[in-house]
């Protein structure tokens, strides 16, 4: 059983034989911007109302490549504690800085070889630059729950494996200056969930 929820507070329980089944559900959101367009790109993680989420051994190696003067991706979402390795595929030296409270730091100048990994351990969002090259910037979000994602071209990201319990599902896209938006679901059942959310731009 899905139902679809355009906003706020959701429950969906599935039942056999009359009890409920206790199951992770995996739930798919749509983003969109107020003109109504999917928005690619888009961050989405979910947080426990009331609690912590598990700890989860984070990945241990993440990319973010610099190809052709940009960074690639240009959004990024990990967990606290993943190391971030940041390859230059450009035959021109990049130095690679972030004045984001939540990680602050600097390369030497480097190409052709991978600089020493940056490892971003408090929850935030952290804007990279290049000290050369001033056009180059990237959103790396850093969030303290197992359960994040993003959108493709279509806007709908993923977050599976959620256990039953309530949920704040926050969703933003800082490539577009479109502010985070949050919404509340509680998921009882391992039904796949359906929900979207409309984004809307800064003024």
């Amino acid at each position: 059983m899905a139902r679809h929820l355009k906003s706020g507070f959701a429950l969906v329980a599935l039942f056999a034989n009359g009890l409920p089944c206790a199951a992770a559900a995996d739930l798919s959101l749509e983003v969109r911007d107020g003109s109504g367009r999917p928005v690619a790109d888009a961050v989405v993680f979910a947080a426990p109302v009331g609690g912590a989420a598990p700890t989860v051994k984070p990945h241990a190696r993440a990319l973010i490549d610099q190809v052709n003067k940009e960074f690639v991706p240009k959004v990024s979402i990990f967990q606290a504690g993943t190391s971030v390795f940041f390859p230059n595929s450009d035959n021109i030296r990049h130095s690679i800085y972030s004045f984001s409270p939540a990680k602050v730091f600097t390369t030497k100048l480097y190409s052709g070889r991978e600089a020493a990994p940056i490892t971003f351990d408090h929850a935030g969002v952290v804007v990279l630059g290049c000290n050369i090259h001033d056009a180059m910037v990237a959103w790396v979000y850093i969030v303290d729950t197992p359960w994040f994602g993003k959108s493709g071209a279509d806007g709908i990201g993923t977050l599976r494996g959620l256990p039953d319990g309530e949920y704040t599902i926050t969703a933003a896209a800082p490539a577009q200056n479109l502010p985070p938006k949050v919404l509340t679901l509680r998921v009882e059942g391992g039904a796949a969930l359906h929900s979207s959310i409309s984004l809307q731009a800064a003024p």
